[in-house]
């Protein structure tokens, strides 16, 4: 059965990361990109992480206590009991967790992703083929420029403006596309006058 594609809010959330090698580095890192607070324990821990951002280190063994209060966990140790412990810990309490290489121990997984800004796109296999997400991210690279997520910025700052401008649901969405063509062509986000412009031909329209 696929995994169903669930996009989850991270920023400031407390999320805890068992293991201090080269995969819980990676998995902390990708955490980090999100915004998500990381915790590590792990009684050895790469000096690499430290060089990731304000992660917390507790250099010691893991104990039941620390996934209390975690958005979400990943177990990366090199040991699959412990792994497996954690994992059962973790869904006991409701909370999505994370066992690398031991696919019947997560409720989630991580997929292969692209960010620019605010625009994220992902793809999964399921974790039945690393290489083929792989492959789907390299096609998706090239059109996910810095310009695409300054201009999700852009379209996503005027919404106020447009909402209480544009009456209709259509018309709006109408606005959006061409203010998204516009920028696309350009190359840039559109000036000033160009989205007014745009907008004035949708705001009386029913």
């Amino acid at each position: 059965m696929s995994y169903f594609p669930l996009f989850m809010e991270l920023k400031d959330r407390d999320c805890l990361v068992v293991g201090g090698g080269r995969v819980a580095w990676h998995k902390v890192k990708v955490l980090m990109d999100f915004g998500a607070r990381v915790s590590v324990v792990a009684p050895a821990i790469i000096p690499e992480m430290g060089e990731l951002g304000p992660v917390q280190q507790f250099q010691r063994e893991f104990s039941d206590g620390d996934v209390k209060g975690r958005t979400l966990v990943v177990a990366a140790t090199d040991d699959e009991v412990l792994n497996r412990r954690i994992s059962g810990l973790c869904q006991e309490r409701g909370i999505p967790v994370n066992a690398v290489d031991q696919i019947q121990d997560c409720s989630f997984i991580f997929p292969a992703y692209v960010k620019q800004g605010e625009v994220v796109a992902a793809v999964s296999s399921g974790g039945q083929s690393p290489v083929m997400t792989q492959y789907l991210k390299a096609q998706i690279e090239p059109f996910m420029t810095e310009e695409i997520g300054e201009l999700a910025a852009c379209l996503g700052g005027i919404r106020d403006i447009v909402r209480s401008a544009v009456r209709t649901e259509k018309a709006r969405k109408q606005l959006y596309e061409e203010l998204l063509q516009l920028g696309l062509q350009k190359g840039a986000n559109p000036g000033t006058e160009e989205i007014w412009n745009a907008m004035r031909k949708y705001m009386e329209q029913e």
